[in-house]
């Protein structure tokens, strides 16, 4: 179900509505409503004169309905949209269950439903949390690290990611279980900004030899290494696919009570 679509197509259908209202049908009732007292001396009842104005039903909800949905439809196209974490990929910046906010101009304003850009306002950075359509289905929407901007060169073996030829610094924070740790706690230093990530020693995971970003497309992973479906797998993010930048987490709900956050998770 494509909300994006279905609020375009409610703004749309409410919107069409309330202009004929007002350009034809309200100024038709008026005149019938003139016709009618001209036909009599003693003039309408109030109660008769409020008959022949009321509002049809599908124009009273277009009324109340169209300013609010308007409004909705702007702020989630043009400013910041609310998502939900699905899956455990971004661990431990993201939780499952995390409700985060995404900031729709970051990367520039874009049509809601085709995503096509029609003001440019800025591009992603190394580091950034993204939103984008997953490129081969983009009905789903995938958050994850950018790493690779257009013209880098990526590498990733052994659990060490490679960016132009360099080893990305990272270091331990906390192990697991000391016989045999299936998931380190690390710090990985992208430029200035530092995040943490989990590796896990015992899965080989996917092996990168050094690609290329084409122009107009980016390079992402999930802080949780070894359990993200990212572009070690599937390949690079076109530009066009960008929804926007995730910048902060204002509630955590994984079925229970939910909880508020101070806004300040995503690094």
């Amino acid at each position: 179900m494509d909300f994006s679509l279905m609020l375009v197509v409610a703004v749309a259908v409410s919107g069409v509505i309330w202009l004929l209202d007002l350009l034809w049908w309200r100024p038709a009732r008026r005149q019938r409503l003139a016709t009618a007292e001209a036909g009599t001396t003693e003039g309408l009842n109030e109660r008769a004169r409020e008959k022949a104005l009321k509002e049809p039903w599908p124009v009273d909800y277009a009324r109340s309905f169209f300013p609010v949905l308007l409004v909705v439809l702007v702020l989630r196209s043009f400013v910041v949209e609310p998502f939900q974490i699905p899956s455990g990929s971004m661990r431990p910046t993201l939780e499952v269950g995390d409700f985060i906010l995404v900031n729709k101009f970051a990367y520039g304003l874009r049509l809601p439903v085709v995503n096509t850009e029609i003001v440019e306002l800025g591009e992603p950075e190394r580091g950034d949390v993204m939103v984008f359509r997953f490129p081969s289905e983009p009905s789903v929407n995938f958050i994850k690290r950018v790493v690779g901007l257009p013209g880098d060169r990526i590498r990733y073996e052994d659990k060490q990611l490679f960016v132009n030829g360099e080893a990305v610094p990272k270091r331990l924070l906390e192990a697991g279980p000391i016989k045999a740790p299936t998931e380190l706690l690390l710090a990985e230093q992208l430029g200035e900004l530092e995040h943490r990530i989990y590796n896990n020693p015992r899965d080989p995971g996917p092996q990168v030899r050094e690609v290329m970003v084409p122009q107009g497309h980016y390079f992402t992973l999930g802080d949780n290494r070894d359990h993200s479906n990212d572009s070690r797998y599937w390949g690079f993010v076109p530009e066009e696919n960008i929804v926007g930048r995730a910048f902060a987490v204002w509630m955590h709900w994984d079925g229970g009570w939910p909880s508020f956050t101070s806004m300040r998770r995503i690094q």
